[in-house]
């Protein structure tokens, strides 16, 4: 077609950052590839890219503002949904007070530019303590212990996947979520190249992984067990030798005392990893030339999750991998908040939810207590709630409650642009433009890229007639809302009225290469800014840029770990999280004889519930199956595909059960972001993809107590066939 025209692009549907080439004409997309010359990308990209065609083109997505209503939903202005949702906040705001008014931030929020600069800001003038996000059933161990050990929440270390010489993974799939706080698109190309120079990748998981299938030396551990076999590693190391640690690196010798119980033979009752197995990973690890230990979500979502970060980062520090070409290191990107101390480097307990004393990290809540500040009458009760790209319904724990919740609401504002399970409730959709009509910028993924780069991708295609950007609604929420409702929210109250353009400048300018937007626009694939390189202890945020290794509350932590981990195999397997001290409801039922553990899964085709309305994504076997080792399916007399129930303390479900080898006896899998069966979902594909919700599984009560993560990996079931 003569008018079709080629743009650079990126996608924005998971971590990668893969660069793109899209080609339109008369406001279509005709084609989607990779772009080849992209430095970080090199032409990568998975199917996920191509959906946002699907996106673009989907009739199920909403256009302009609706309202619910007794007949349904209906078409209103944008000039009526802004005054409407302004004083219905505000209402709620004088009435019950600012904390009233909750805030929810899903995942898509680091995805999109104007999302980022502005849904935090908005937030903050809604001045309530209230406030949720996905980080609290994702990745807040890694942001709690990179506080305590780097002065930064955001000061995350990155693998140096691309030199490494051995590459040691928890309870993660790289391989399908490229990266996931490590962006590194084209993982399997990357891992394939690793093992091509001679190197080794060891991974642990309770599931055979697609990771591990491309030649990753693969154990199986017991479900919610990890913290004792990291631990375990890094007592090894510690007791043989040689400890390498950096010379900022403080308090190795508390670390060692604590981590005398974690020994091999003790580790393998807990964990089901021969002891010696566990020694000759440690020795390898140690020994090699360069390595680096990664663990992301199997390992955070548990009990002890930020136990396992802790530990992985031990790992690191004691073998002199931290801050090591090949080991793990710190980014240096273009648009550096650490550098210039625009973003809060985290603290935690300043304020506790009003229900169960839960203490608030980084300025957000646990988002398990989001149902009950809902529900429990009194002083304080969240009445009003806005959700910002979200689906907390089928994301977070016990969702069915926290569902009913939503509905007794007195006021509920989405920017979205699905009515889904978790926006039905809502009175008013405000939804944004679609990615490819939005220029990006990634504020948040250059910080976790395994190489430093910069890109500026202006929208691919006009934004059509009023139609309004992200950050233009909350800009002007924000400006019919009124004044901040905390005096001191003068930065937020400046950010929102700022374009996301001209902040992404103004970071720019002021970081280490000294960049502008001007010049990024002149670089059609980017700017190659190099090689992860050593910047230690001269990043660090600690006093004096010391690293201590052993803060109060991870010690106390593992003493705990010691003593609900260390038992006979046995125990460990039929034995349940405990609820937090703090449980509002009652405690979970006694392990019953036959409990499996339950853990999740990620597919290459998903990315948590986002993906599900796209007929090209979801083609294919069927995926929401409940895999099952053919032993445990055989000793429940269970057949292929057929229907069964799992149960837990929080609730049950049914669902198809298939036999796969690749589960560890005594585990059952379940993937995430299912069941789009509910009432009033406006998602025509969706509701055909068959699946049920692992939320309708997991316990609200049951937290990381380190740092208030839900616990949704090691969950104890029972499974049996469906009567």
């Amino acid at each position: 077609m003569t008018d079709a025209i080629t743009r650079p692009g990126r996608c924005t549907l998971c971590e990668a950052m893969c660069a793109l080439r899209v080609t339109t004409s008369g406001g279509r997309v005709l084609d989607i590839r990779g772009d080849e010359d992209d430095p970080l990308s090199a032409g990568h990209i998975c199917p996920k890219a191509l959906a946002l065609a699907d996106l673009q083109e989907d009739p199920d997505r909403l256009r302009s503002p609706v309202r619910r209503t007794a007949d349904g939903w209906r078409d209103i202005s944008w000039e009526e949904a802004f005054d409407l949702v302004a004083a219905e906040l505000a209402r709620i705001r004088r009435r019950h007070g600012a904390d009233a008014v909750a805030v929810y931030l899903g995942n898509p929020v680091t995805h999109s530019l104007g999302a980022m600069t502005h849904a935090p800001a908005f937030a903050s003038l809604l001045g309530t303590r209230n406030r949720f996000s996905a980080s609290s059933v994702d990745q807040l161990p890694h942001q709690v212990v990179s506080r305590l050990l780097y002065g930064n929440q955001w000061l995350l270390p990155v693998p140096d996947v691309d030199r490494t010489a051995y590459f040691l993974v928890f309870g993660a799939n790289p391989a399908v979520s490229n990266g996931s706080l490590m962006t590194a698109p084209g993982m399997g190309r990357r891992i394939r190249a690793l093992l091509a120079r001679g190197g080794k990748m060891v991974l642990f998981d309770p599931r055979r992984t697609e990771t591990a299938r491309l030649g990753a030396e693969h154990h199986f551990v017991r479900p919610g067990t990890d913290a004792a076999l990291i631990l375990g590693l890094v007592r090894v190391i510690l007791e043989e030798g040689p400890a390498r640690p950096a010379p900022y690196v403080d308090e190795l010798g508390e670390v060692r005392d604590v981590l005398e119980p974690f020994t091999p033979e003790r580790v393998e009752a807990a964990t089901g990893v021969e002891p010696g197995t566990v020694t000759r990973v440690a020795r390898e690890f140690a020994a090699a030339p360069a390595a680096a230990c990664y663990g992301r979500m199997g390992v955070s979502t548990q009990r002890f999750g930020t136990l396992c970060q802790w530990g992985i980062q031990l790992l690191n520090i004691v073998t002199g991998n931290l801050d090591r070409p090949g080991g793990t290191m710190f980014t240096r990107p273009a648009v550096d908040p650490i550098r210039t101390r625009q973003i809060d480097p985290g603290h935690q307990g300043r304020w506790r939810s009003r229900v169960r004393g839960l203490p608030e990290f980084g300025g957000e809540l646990p988002v398990a207590a989001l149902a009950e500040e809902i529900r429990t009458p009194g002083a304080g009760q969240v009445r009003g709630l806005v959700t910002v790209a979200g689906n907390p319904v089928l994301s977070t724990p016990a969702g069915p409650a926290l569902d009913e919740a939503l509905a007794g609401l007195d006021f509920m504002v989405s920017v979205d642009f699905y009515v889904n399970e978790t926006t039905r409730h809502a009175d008013v959709i405000l939804p944004p433009a679609a990615p490819l009509e939005r220029d990006h910028y990634d504020l948040v993924f250059h910080l976790l890229a395994v190489r430093d780069t910069a890109r500026y991708v202006p929208a691919v295609l006009p934004k059509p007639p009023g139609a309004r950007h992200d950050w233009e609604i909350f800009r002007e929420l924000a400006r019919r809302y009124g004044r901040p409702a905390r005096s001191r929210a003068w930065r937020a109250a400046l950010m929102v009225r700022m374009r996301p353009e001209r902040i992404v400048d103004l970071g720019l300018r002021t970081g280490p290469y000294r960049l502008s937007l001007a010049r990024l626009r002149r670089l059609p694939h980017g700017a190659d800014l190099g090689e992860l390189r050593p910047s230690l202890p001269g990043r660090l945020q600690t006093p004096r840029r010391r690293v201590r290794a052993a803060p109060s509350a991870l010690l106390a932590a593992a003493g705990d770990a010691a003593a609900q981990l260390l038992r006979p195999a046995g125990d460990a397997v039929t034995e349940p999280p405990r609820p937090t001290e703090d449980a509002v409801t009652e405690p979970p039922r006694p392990a019953e004889a036959g409990t499996l553990l339950l853990i999740g899964r990620r597919h290459l085709r998903n990315n948590n519930s986002w993906m599900h309305n796209s007929s090209r994504l979801v083609k294919g076997r069927p995926r929401h199956h409940l895999l099952m080792n053919p032993g445990d399916m055989a000793a429940r007399g269970l057949g292929e595909g057929g229907l069964v129930t799992v149960r837990s303390p929080a609730g049950e479900l049914t669902v198809e059960a298939s036999a796969t080898p690749d589960l560890m006896p005594g585990t059952v899998s379940l993937p995430h972001g299912y069941g789009h069966d509910l009432p009033g979902v406006r998602l025509s594909v969706a509701r055909r993809v068959r699946g049920s919700s692992v939320n309708a599984l997991t316990d609200p009560r049951l937290l990381d107590q380190v740092s208030g993560t839900a616990v949704l990996n090691g969950v104890p079931v029972t499974v049996e066939r469906c009567r």
